[in-house]
């Protein structure tokens, strides 16, 4: 069977344009993967359209808002991921419009389809002792306890995203004052984090226990599961709950699965709240615009609220009613 049009450029997209035209990273590529397919179970199972007769012209503007509906009826995705899937297909449309001229007007109409508004989370965080407690749980007495607790350590200590620490390999760091730690992120960029004295020591000492020199091979992972393999982000993930399972014992407040990205919010919290300038944080956590790491400001309620205790003085009345002192409450209170 002679390959459909579609076929054709879907492979030409992430065979060529992707890696070579976009130099996009493999996670990136990886995500645009998953939102195509499951756009084709759609049209095979929903649109009844097979797979190796779909065509460009079988995917118009309806199709894909039929698709996105599908995602968050059906599937129960949320309003982000639906607009992740949707950034994937509008990438692809607009590749093609350049590609093929005559679907200029199916392309564009797909390009229109708007992203959903949805209500951002709340940023969830730990504060300074609650993490100081964390990094402090794994056992440092066996082995694996010492990596889990480097692991934290520097997941915390460097702001990174769960991947780049995933990614992290022996060359990516210098243990020599002044130590410093290199983490790629989003679309290959690469940024150099400070490491403070506790953490370089943990580092040293782990590399010395697992035999891991910088003289060696330098394209190791620093972290490794039982089987010598590099740690996934589900790795890190479960590392991670086995010890805020624990916490959320001591604090009410702290869900007993936290997500290793609760670290970061935690690190760009604690440097805010003291006193280091948003460009610094927002170097630190490798974000392209500050107005994302502005985020973190209007998060802050207790800085708010020392701001607002400094700045005005306290009218509230000092002499406040002792409720309890009329017999009868009830009666106390419908006079008042």
């Amino acid at each position: 069977m002679k390959p459909t049009d579609f076929a054709k450029h879907l492979t030409s997209f992430f065979g060529e344009y992707l890696p070579g035209t976009r130099n996009l990273s493999g996670n990136t590529i990886m995500a645009y993967r998953d939102s195509f397919r499951l756009l084709l179970i759609f049209c095979r199972d929903y649109r009844n359209i097979p797979i190796e007769k779909l065509t460009i012209k079988m995917l118009d503007d309806k199709t894909v808002l039929k698709f996105l509906d599908w995602l968050q009826n059906e599937r129960q995705c949320s309003i982000a991921t639906r607009n992740q899937r949707l950034a994937a297909i509008h990438a692809f449309f607009r590749y093609i419009q350049a590609q093929t001229p005559e679907y200029l007007v199916n392309c564009q109409k797909i390009l229109q389809i708007p992203f959903k508004k949805h209500q951002k989370p709340i940023i969830t965080h730990l504060t300074p002792e609650q993490t100081k407690i964390l990094l402090a749980s794994p056992d440092a007495e066996t082995k694996s306890g010492r990596r889990d607790m480097t692991l934290l350590s520097v997941l915390y200590d460097t702001g990174a995203r769960v991947q780049e620490l995933c990614d992290l390999r022996i060359r990516d760091f210098r243990l020599e004052h002044p130590a410093a730690i290199t983490l790629t992120g989003k679309g290959r960029k690469t940024r150099t984090v400070p490491l403070m004295a506790n953490t370089t020591m943990l580092l040293r000492s782990y590399l010395t226990e697992n035999h891991l020199s910088q003289n060696g091979k330098l394209d190791e992972p620093l972290f490794c599961n039982q089987r010598k393999q590099k740690l996934t982000r589900g790795g890190v993930s479960h590392i991670l709950q086995k010890y805020s399972a624990v916490l959320s014992l001591q604090y009410s407040d702290i869900p007993k699965m936290l997500t290793p990205h609760v670290m970061r919010h935690s690190k760009a919290m604690h440097l805010y709240q003291s006193g280091v300038n948003l460009v610094y944080i927002r170097d630190i956590l490798g974000h392209v615009d500050i107005s994302t790491t502005d985020t973190y400001a209007r998060a802050d309620i207790e800085s708010k609220r020392k701001a607002l205790e400094n700045a005005y003085p306290d009218i509230t009345p000092n002499d406040l009613p002792e409720w309890n002192r009329d017999a009868n409450l009830l009666e106390f209170l419908n006079n008042l």
